[in-house]
Protein backbone atom coordinates (compact mmCIF):
# COMPACT_ATOMS: atom_id res chain seq x y z
CA UNK A 1 0.00 0.00 0.00
CA UNK A 2 2.94 2.32 0.68
CA UNK A 3 3.96 2.22 -2.99
CA UNK A 4 0.41 3.04 -4.06
CA UNK A 5 0.55 6.22 -1.99
CA UNK A 6 4.03 7.16 -3.16
CA UNK A 7 2.97 6.75 -6.78
CA UNK A 8 0.51 9.58 -6.34
CA UNK A 9 2.70 11.92 -4.29
CA UNK A 10 3.97 13.83 -7.33
CA UNK A 11 0.65 15.35 -8.36
CA UNK A 12 -0.30 16.17 -4.80
CA UNK A 13 3.09 17.65 -4.01
CA UNK A 14 2.92 20.02 -6.98
CA UNK A 15 0.06 21.90 -5.37
CA UNK A 16 1.20 21.38 -1.78
CA UNK A 17 0.74 23.90 0.99
CA UNK A 18 -1.45 26.26 -1.09
CA UNK A 19 -4.16 26.15 1.55
CA UNK A 20 -1.92 28.06 3.94
CA UNK A 21 -2.33 31.05 1.66
CA UNK A 22 -5.55 32.59 0.35
CA UNK A 23 -8.13 29.95 -0.60
CA UNK A 24 -10.82 30.53 -3.24
CA UNK A 25 -14.30 30.98 -1.87
CA UNK A 26 -17.31 30.12 -3.98
CA UNK A 27 -21.01 30.70 -3.49
CA UNK A 28 -23.02 28.81 -6.04
CA UNK A 29 -20.20 29.66 -8.47
CA UNK A 30 -18.31 32.81 -9.43
CA UNK A 31 -19.79 34.35 -12.54
CA UNK A 32 -16.65 35.95 -13.93
CA UNK A 33 -12.96 36.44 -13.10
CA UNK A 34 -12.11 39.22 -10.66
CA UNK A 35 -10.16 41.19 -13.27
CA UNK A 36 -13.13 41.20 -15.64
CA UNK A 37 -15.50 42.12 -12.82
CA UNK A 38 -13.36 45.11 -11.86
CA UNK A 39 -13.33 46.26 -15.45
CA UNK A 40 -17.09 45.90 -15.65
CA UNK A 41 -16.79 43.28 -18.37
CA UNK A 42 -18.66 40.03 -18.78
CA UNK A 43 -16.29 37.09 -19.01
CA UNK A 44 -16.52 35.00 -22.16
CA UNK A 45 -15.26 31.45 -22.31
CA UNK A 46 -12.50 30.72 -24.83
CA UNK A 47 -13.51 28.56 -27.78
CA UNK A 48 -12.06 25.49 -29.42
CA UNK A 49 -11.62 25.33 -33.19
CA UNK A 50 -15.13 23.88 -33.59
CA UNK A 51 -16.65 26.85 -31.74
CA UNK A 52 -17.53 25.22 -28.41
CA UNK A 53 -16.43 26.50 -24.98
CA UNK A 54 -12.92 25.32 -24.13
CA UNK A 55 -13.04 23.14 -21.01
CA UNK A 56 -9.49 21.88 -21.44
CA UNK A 57 -6.91 21.96 -18.71
CA UNK A 58 -6.06 20.55 -15.32
CA UNK A 59 -8.80 20.73 -12.71
CA UNK A 60 -9.62 19.63 -9.18
CA UNK A 61 -13.02 19.09 -7.57
CA UNK A 62 -11.63 18.82 -4.04
CA UNK A 63 -13.98 20.27 -1.44
CA UNK A 64 -14.90 19.87 2.20
CA UNK A 65 -18.59 20.34 1.43
CA UNK A 66 -20.37 17.02 2.11
CA UNK A 67 -22.66 15.39 -0.42
CA UNK A 68 -25.54 15.40 2.07
CA UNK A 69 -26.40 18.18 4.50
CA UNK A 70 -25.78 17.48 8.20
CA UNK A 71 -29.09 16.99 9.99
CA UNK A 72 -28.30 19.70 12.51
CA UNK A 73 -28.46 22.34 9.74
CA UNK A 74 -32.05 21.53 8.80
CA UNK A 75 -33.06 23.42 5.65
CA UNK A 76 -30.12 25.85 5.74
CA UNK A 77 -28.67 25.76 2.23
CA UNK A 78 -25.82 28.27 2.55
CA UNK A 79 -23.29 29.33 5.15
CA UNK A 80 -22.63 33.00 5.76
CA UNK A 81 -19.32 34.54 4.67
CA UNK A 82 -18.32 34.73 8.33
CA UNK A 83 -19.01 31.04 8.84
CA UNK A 84 -16.95 30.15 5.78
CA UNK A 85 -14.05 32.30 6.99
CA UNK A 86 -14.16 30.60 10.39
CA UNK A 87 -14.14 27.17 8.77
CA UNK A 88 -11.17 28.16 6.60
CA UNK A 89 -9.21 29.31 9.64
CA UNK A 90 -10.04 26.12 11.52
CA UNK A 91 -8.77 23.98 8.66
CA UNK A 92 -5.60 26.07 8.23
CA UNK A 93 -4.90 25.71 11.95
CA UNK A 94 -5.50 21.96 11.74
CA UNK A 95 -3.09 21.58 8.83
CA UNK A 96 -0.45 23.76 10.50
CA UNK A 97 -0.63 21.58 13.63
CA UNK A 98 -0.44 18.44 11.52
CA UNK A 99 2.62 19.70 9.63
CA UNK A 100 4.45 20.75 12.77
CA UNK A 101 3.55 17.92 15.13
CA UNK A 102 2.20 15.12 12.97
CA UNK A 103 -1.37 13.91 13.00
CA UNK A 104 -2.65 14.26 16.58
CA UNK A 105 -3.93 10.87 17.70
CA UNK A 106 -4.58 8.99 20.89
CA UNK A 107 -1.74 6.58 21.65
CA UNK A 108 -2.53 2.96 20.88
CA UNK A 109 -5.44 3.73 18.55
CA UNK A 110 -5.68 2.81 14.87
CA UNK A 111 -5.06 6.44 13.94
CA UNK A 112 -1.83 6.37 15.95
CA UNK A 113 -0.28 3.70 13.73
CA UNK A 114 -1.48 5.14 10.40
CA UNK A 115 0.73 7.51 8.44
CA UNK A 116 -0.41 11.10 8.51
CA UNK A 117 -1.60 12.37 5.15
CA UNK A 118 0.27 15.67 5.39
CA UNK A 119 3.58 13.82 5.51
CA UNK A 120 2.99 12.55 1.97
CA UNK A 121 1.25 15.62 0.57
CA UNK A 122 -2.12 13.88 0.56
CA UNK A 123 -4.05 16.09 2.95
CA UNK A 124 -6.92 17.80 1.15
CA UNK A 125 -5.85 21.18 2.50
CA UNK A 126 -2.44 20.87 0.82
CA UNK A 127 -3.89 21.23 -2.69
CA UNK A 128 -6.28 23.65 -4.35
CA UNK A 129 -9.49 23.49 -2.38
CA UNK A 130 -12.83 25.00 -3.32
CA UNK A 131 -14.68 26.54 -0.41
CA UNK A 132 -18.38 26.58 -1.24
CA UNK A 133 -21.00 28.41 0.77
CA UNK A 134 -23.30 25.46 0.20
CA UNK A 135 -23.96 23.28 3.24
CA UNK A 136 -24.28 20.24 0.96
CA UNK A 137 -23.54 19.40 -2.64
CA UNK A 138 -27.13 18.23 -3.02
CA UNK A 139 -29.26 21.27 -3.73
CA UNK A 140 -32.69 22.06 -2.35
CA UNK A 141 -34.21 22.50 1.12
CA UNK A 142 -33.65 18.88 2.12
CA UNK A 143 -30.08 18.53 0.93
CA UNK A 144 -30.10 14.73 1.23
CA UNK A 145 -30.53 11.70 -1.01
CA UNK A 146 -34.15 10.49 -1.01
CA UNK A 147 -34.88 7.38 1.05
CA UNK A 148 -34.53 4.06 -0.74
CA UNK A 149 -37.72 2.53 -2.04
CA UNK A 150 -38.81 -0.76 -0.39
CA UNK A 151 -37.68 -2.75 -3.44
CA UNK A 152 -34.27 -1.08 -3.30
CA UNK A 153 -33.89 -1.88 0.40
CA UNK A 154 -34.81 -5.51 -0.32
CA UNK A 155 -32.33 -5.63 -3.20
CA UNK A 156 -29.56 -4.37 -0.94
CA UNK A 157 -30.52 -6.81 1.81
CA UNK A 158 -30.53 -9.73 -0.64
CA UNK A 159 -27.08 -8.82 -1.91
CA UNK A 160 -25.75 -8.51 1.64
CA UNK A 161 -27.25 -11.85 2.60
CA UNK A 162 -25.74 -13.54 -0.46
CA UNK A 163 -22.29 -12.15 0.35
CA UNK A 164 -22.46 -12.80 4.09
CA UNK A 165 -19.80 -15.30 5.06
CA UNK A 166 -18.17 -15.11 1.62
CA UNK A 167 -16.61 -11.63 1.83
CA UNK A 168 -13.07 -13.04 1.75
CA UNK A 169 -13.48 -16.14 -0.44
CA UNK A 170 -11.44 -14.61 -3.26
CA UNK A 171 -10.69 -11.38 -5.10
CA UNK A 172 -14.06 -11.51 -6.86
CA UNK A 173 -15.74 -11.08 -3.48
CA UNK A 174 -13.85 -7.91 -2.61
CA UNK A 175 -15.02 -4.40 -3.58
CA UNK A 176 -14.01 -3.17 -7.02
CA UNK A 177 -11.93 -0.42 -5.41
CA UNK A 178 -9.88 -2.98 -3.46
CA UNK A 179 -9.21 -4.74 -6.76
CA UNK A 180 -8.11 -1.47 -8.45
CA UNK A 181 -10.84 -1.85 -11.07
CA UNK A 182 -12.74 1.36 -10.40
CA UNK A 183 -12.57 3.89 -7.58
CA UNK A 184 -15.09 6.46 -6.43
CA UNK A 185 -13.10 9.22 -8.13
CA UNK A 186 -13.58 7.99 -11.68
CA UNK A 187 -17.15 6.74 -11.28
CA UNK A 188 -20.24 8.57 -12.52
CA UNK A 189 -21.28 10.97 -11.17
CA UNK A 190 -17.85 12.37 -10.35
CA UNK A 191 -17.46 13.08 -6.64
CA UNK A 192 -14.32 14.04 -4.70
CA UNK A 193 -12.79 11.57 -2.28
CA UNK A 194 -10.04 11.76 0.34
CA UNK A 195 -7.14 12.98 -1.80
CA UNK A 196 -5.77 13.15 -5.37
CA UNK A 197 -8.96 14.76 -6.70
CA UNK A 198 -7.24 15.86 -9.89
CA UNK A 199 -8.38 15.47 -13.46
CA UNK A 200 -7.56 16.67 -16.96
CA UNK A 201 -10.05 17.52 -19.69
CA UNK A 202 -9.07 17.24 -23.37
CA UNK A 203 -11.32 18.15 -26.30
CA UNK A 204 -11.28 17.17 -29.94
CA UNK A 205 -13.81 17.49 -32.71
CA UNK A 206 -16.72 15.27 -31.69
CA UNK A 207 -15.18 14.07 -28.43
CA UNK A 208 -14.35 15.14 -24.88
CA UNK A 209 -11.99 13.05 -22.72
CA UNK A 210 -11.65 13.20 -18.93
CA UNK A 211 -8.51 11.73 -17.37
CA UNK A 212 -8.71 11.03 -13.63
CA UNK A 213 -5.59 10.84 -11.50
CA UNK A 214 -7.26 8.02 -9.59
CA UNK A 215 -7.62 5.33 -10.96
CA UNK A 216 -5.72 6.91 -13.85
CA UNK A 217 -8.63 6.12 -16.13
CA UNK A 218 -9.97 8.02 -19.12
CA UNK A 219 -13.66 8.49 -19.92
CA UNK A 220 -14.29 9.16 -23.60
CA UNK A 221 -17.47 11.17 -24.23
CA UNK A 222 -18.65 11.35 -27.86
CA UNK A 223 -20.36 14.65 -28.75
CA UNK A 224 -21.07 13.85 -32.39
CA UNK A 225 -24.65 12.69 -31.91
CA UNK A 226 -24.05 8.95 -31.89
CA UNK A 227 -26.67 6.93 -29.94
CA UNK A 228 -26.22 4.99 -26.74
CA UNK A 229 -25.06 1.39 -26.88
CA UNK A 230 -27.83 -1.23 -26.64
CA UNK A 231 -29.18 -1.77 -23.13
CA UNK A 232 -27.70 -5.24 -23.03
CA UNK A 233 -24.18 -3.78 -22.93
CA UNK A 234 -23.75 -2.42 -19.37
CA UNK A 235 -20.54 -0.68 -18.30
CA UNK A 236 -18.98 0.06 -14.91
CA UNK A 237 -19.21 3.82 -15.51
CA UNK A 238 -22.19 3.67 -17.79
CA UNK A 239 -22.34 4.76 -21.41
CA UNK A 240 -21.69 8.50 -21.80
CA UNK A 241 -23.00 10.51 -24.74
CA UNK A 242 -22.64 14.29 -24.84
CA UNK A 243 -24.05 17.26 -26.66
CA UNK A 244 -23.83 21.04 -26.32
CA UNK A 245 -26.68 23.20 -25.08
CA UNK A 246 -25.38 26.70 -25.60
CA UNK A 247 -22.19 26.99 -23.57
CA UNK A 248 -22.94 23.90 -21.46
CA UNK A 249 -21.71 20.40 -22.18
CA UNK A 250 -24.55 18.01 -21.32
CA UNK A 251 -23.61 14.36 -20.84
CA UNK A 252 -26.32 11.70 -20.71
CA UNK A 253 -25.14 8.50 -18.99
CA UNK A 254 -27.06 5.20 -19.13
CA UNK A 255 -26.30 1.45 -19.28
CA UNK A 256 -24.89 1.09 -15.78
CA UNK A 257 -24.06 -2.31 -14.32
CA UNK A 258 -25.15 -3.82 -11.02
CA UNK A 259 -21.49 -4.55 -10.23
CA UNK A 260 -20.83 -0.88 -9.45
CA UNK A 261 -23.95 0.43 -7.69
CA UNK A 262 -24.16 4.11 -6.82
CA UNK A 263 -25.75 4.79 -3.44
CA UNK A 264 -27.84 1.63 -3.62
CA UNK A 265 -28.97 2.09 -7.22
CA UNK A 266 -29.05 -0.61 -9.88
CA UNK A 267 -28.80 -0.94 -13.63
CA UNK A 268 -31.70 1.47 -14.15
CA UNK A 269 -29.55 4.36 -12.97
CA UNK A 270 -29.62 7.41 -15.23
CA UNK A 271 -27.30 10.40 -14.73
CA UNK A 272 -27.32 13.72 -16.60
CA UNK A 273 -24.17 15.82 -16.11
CA UNK A 274 -23.77 19.49 -17.02
CA UNK A 275 -20.36 21.16 -17.39
CA UNK A 276 -20.33 24.97 -17.67
CA UNK A 277 -17.15 27.03 -17.67
CA UNK A 278 -18.19 30.17 -15.81
CA UNK A 279 -14.75 31.71 -15.27
CA UNK A 280 -11.14 31.24 -16.36
CA UNK A 281 -10.51 29.16 -13.24
CA UNK A 282 -13.95 27.64 -12.70
CA UNK A 283 -16.18 24.93 -14.14
CA UNK A 284 -19.59 24.43 -12.57
CA UNK A 285 -20.36 20.71 -12.50
CA UNK A 286 -24.02 19.86 -11.93
CA UNK A 287 -25.61 16.42 -12.14
CA UNK A 288 -29.07 14.94 -11.76
CA UNK A 289 -29.55 11.32 -10.70
CA UNK A 290 -32.64 9.20 -11.18
CA UNK A 291 -33.46 5.53 -10.81
CA UNK A 292 -37.17 4.59 -10.61
CA UNK A 293 -36.23 1.29 -8.97
CA UNK A 294 -34.27 3.02 -6.20
CA UNK A 295 -35.78 6.44 -5.41
CA UNK A 296 -39.23 7.92 -5.87
CA UNK A 297 -37.79 11.15 -7.29
CA UNK A 298 -34.63 12.41 -8.99
CA UNK A 299 -32.11 14.48 -7.05
CA UNK A 300 -29.52 17.06 -8.10
CA UNK A 301 -26.13 18.14 -6.81
CA UNK A 302 -23.54 20.63 -7.96
CA UNK A 303 -19.96 21.45 -7.14
CA UNK A 304 -17.24 23.72 -8.40
CA UNK A 305 -14.14 22.53 -10.20
CA UNK A 306 -11.18 24.90 -9.98
CA UNK A 307 -7.91 24.96 -11.86
CA UNK A 308 -5.09 22.70 -10.74
CA UNK A 309 -1.50 22.24 -11.78
CA UNK A 310 -0.29 19.54 -14.12
CA UNK A 311 0.89 17.23 -15.30
CA UNK A 312 -1.06 14.43 -13.68
CA UNK A 313 1.24 11.61 -12.66
CA UNK A 314 0.27 7.98 -13.08
CA UNK A 315 -1.47 6.40 -10.13
CA UNK A 316 -0.30 2.78 -10.26
CA UNK A 317 -3.06 1.25 -8.15
CA UNK A 318 -1.97 -2.32 -8.86
CA UNK A 319 1.67 -1.59 -8.07
CA UNK A 320 2.34 -2.72 -4.54
CA UNK A 321 -1.34 -3.45 -3.91
CA UNK A 322 -0.41 -5.60 -0.94
CA UNK A 323 -3.70 -4.87 0.78
CA UNK A 324 -5.76 -7.24 -1.37
CA UNK A 325 -3.27 -10.12 -1.13
CA UNK A 326 -2.74 -9.59 2.60
CA UNK A 327 -6.49 -9.45 3.26
CA UNK A 328 -7.10 -12.75 1.48
CA UNK A 329 -4.04 -14.34 3.04
CA UNK A 330 -5.25 -13.27 6.48
CA UNK A 331 -8.62 -14.89 5.77
CA UNK A 332 -6.92 -18.18 4.86
CA UNK A 333 -4.88 -18.09 8.07
CA UNK A 334 -8.04 -17.45 10.07
CA UNK A 335 -9.77 -20.38 8.38
CA UNK A 336 -6.87 -22.70 9.15
CA UNK A 337 -6.85 -21.61 12.77
CA UNK A 338 -10.59 -22.15 13.03
CA UNK A 339 -10.20 -25.64 11.53
CA UNK A 340 -7.48 -26.53 14.04
CA UNK A 341 -9.59 -25.31 16.93
CA UNK A 342 -12.55 -27.36 15.69
CA UNK A 343 -10.56 -30.58 15.95
CA UNK A 344 -9.44 -29.98 19.53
Amino acid sequence: MRNRCLASIGAAAITAILALGPTPVAGQAPSQPKAAAKAGKTWTAPRTLDGHPDLQGFWTNSTLTPLERPKALGSKEFYTDEEVAAAQKKDRDRLALDLSEGLPAEKGTAADVHYDFAQFGLDKAQSNLVWDRRTSLIIGPTGTIPALLPEARKRAADIAAKNRGHEFDGPENRPLSARCIILGYDAVPMLPQGYNNNLQIIQGQGYVAILHEMNHSVRIIPTDGQPHAPQGIPQLRGDSKGHWEGDTLVVDVTNFTDYNPFRGSGNKLHVVERYTRVAADTILYRFTVEDPATWDQPWTAELVMTTGQGPIYEFGCHEGNYGLANTLNGARVAEQEAARNATK
